[in-house]
């Protein structure tokens, strides 16, 4: 049954306040301004060895202000919930754009800040999809939940340590502009992660096992039966480790591969995610790992990689992370094509940069973490579309005469300019004549981003696609975080290069 907002938000004198503040916005002058109030609440628990290390509960309750003065950027935010403060963090917000215009005027600049056209939006309201709010379950009840999960694993032969931790949100935003657009929202989101742990008391050797389910903007029916088989994906976490443990070390050189969901979803957020963001593209942006290669003069011109390559950007899917119903420029969110038989033909935008480079609309991407940060150009749900008629993830396997299967992401590295990359894995196993023939260690993919999805040869059918993601995307400065999902099927790349991560020139 759909959720309502709750009454502990909407009981806030949520117009009067964005009344106050947009009227004070106008008579100061400002060509636009925008209000948004916000209460998030974050809570996490932590366990190791089924007994608790840590825990969390916080909530952040304010609201923000942000202006276009004379062609400048102006933002300002406060806590105080009385019309007199909304007044005054306007005033705040006008104040900053006109010294931001002197500052701007005297580097030489005559660049002027104007907002692609959006509908209005009068009284809109949003609520994501989920059956129980995680903040409406009891924390005992967590946290035992992720204790009796932790000692199935301790039990286990070969387990020496286990980690389990569960973050959850609980997000309302309320947002008004000078337009007319009003729209109130609510989402939630978690994420479960547990990691078993091997040490070989002999040799000192370790290593270790993660969970491989994503994140998701789900409630607390993920953990108990909805969206993911946990009992199923505990009992074999022992005896993968245990396995993983014997493996043999990867001998570097150039295999075929076929990619999991559960790690290719890694490789879309850092290789097509963030390089089809236009700020980065235009140079606008360039905190955590750089602009792109994927420059605005490659649009429709970019093979960025095989014709099997279809990708969306999207704000609408069910469950996502970075699903919303509207944006933090009041936007509502869509579906659009970033990537078309191969070719790139979109980007990532919000309004300024829309209009900046003549698209008559943005498509939704801008999130602030926080009622203290301003809006910026974020991540939608980037994900590779599955071949309507594809293969199940076996029959992948069953193509490949030399090469690697790997599942679950681990780590990974990637370039200024979201073009030369590297990625490992939770497991990685050896494919003889198109059989797993059993786990290999010290595996990494390498690759540029283009020439990688150009050897794309086999996209997996819907029955493989799952929506993977994370929690932590960063970016800007001052560095903002934002949740954002990644969907995709199974897929079969040709003469990939392999690393061996325990050599120091990756070659054995």
């Amino acid at each position: 049954m759909p959720h309502s907002i709750d009454e502990a938000f909407t009981a806030l004198p949520l117009r009067a306040l964005a009344d106050a503040a947009l009227a004070r916005a106008r008579a100061l002058g400002a060509d636009h301004a925008d209000f948004r109030l916000e209460r998030v609440r974050s809570a996490s628990w932590l366990l190791r060895d089924a007994k608790p290390a840590g825990s969390s509960d916080a909530t952040d309750l304010g609201y923000a202000v942000r202006v276009v003065h004379g062609g400048t950027w102006g933002f300002a935010s406060g806590v105080d919930m009385t019309m007199d403060a909304a007044a005054r963090v306007a005033s705040q917000a006008v104040a900053m754009a006109k010294l931001s215009a002197q500052v701007i005027k005297a580097a030489g600049s005559t660049e002027r800040v104007e907002l692609a056209d959006e509908p209005v939006h009068a009284d809109k309201t949003w609520v994501s999809s989920y059956e129980i709010d995680p903040f409406s379950v009891p924390d005992e009840e967590k946290a035992g939940l992720l204790a009796d999960w932790s000692a199935r694993l301790l039990a286990a032969d070969g387990v020496t340590h286990v980690d389990a931790s569960l973050m959850t949100v609980h997000e309302n935003k309320f947002y008004a502009d000078t337009a007319g657009t009003t729209t109130t929202q609510q989402r939630v989101r978690l994420h479960p992660q547990l990691t078993a742990v091997a040490v070989d008391a002999s040799s000192g050797e370790f290593d270790s096992m993660r969970t491989i389910a994503p994140p998701v903007g789900r409630g607390w029916e993920y953990l108990t039966g909805t969206g993911w088989d946990w009992a199923a994906e505990l009992a074999e976490i022992p005896e993968l480790l245990a396995e993983k443990m014997r493996a043999p070390s990867v001998r570097a050189g150039s295999y075929d591969l076929v990619v999991d969901p559960s790690n290719l979803w890694l490789t879309i957020h850092e290789s097509i995610g963030h390089a089809t963001e236009l700020d980065r593209a235009l140079g606008y942006e360039a905190a955590y790992a750089g602009t792109s290669f994927a420059t605005f003069d490659q649009l429709g011109k970019l093979a960025y990689g095989s014709s099997l390559m279809n990708v969306t950007g999207d704000r609408t899917a069910e469950h996502g992370l970075a699903t919303i119903g509207y944006d933090d420029e009041g936007v509502a969110g869509q579906s659009w094509d970033l990537v078309k038989d191969g070719t790139l033909v979109g980007y990532q935008l919000d309004r300024r940069i829309a209009k900046l480079t003549g698209f008559q609309r943005s498509n939704g991407c801008a999130y602030a973490d926080s009622p203290g940060h301003v809006p910026v150009q974020r991540m939608a749900n980037v994900s590779l579309q599955p071949d309507p008629g594809g293969l199940p993830t076996e029959d992948l396997i069953a193509g490949v005469d030399r090469g690697i299967y790997v599942v679950g992401d681990r780590s990974w590295s990637i370039d200024m300019q979201r073009y030369n990359f590297q990625f490992t894995q939770q497991r990685a196993y050896e494919i003889r004549n198109g059989r797993l023939v059993g786990q290999l260690r010290d595996v990494a993919y390498q690759g540029t981003t283009p020439q990688f999805w150009g050897s794309m040869e086999k996209v997996g059918g819907p029955q493989t696609y799952v929506l993977g993601g994370a929690f932590n995307c960063g970016k800007a400065q001052p560095g903002q975080i934002a949740a954002v999902s990644h969907g995709c099927p199974s897929a079969l790349f040709r003469n990939v290069n392999i690393l061996n991560t325990s050599t120091e020139s990756g070659r054995s």
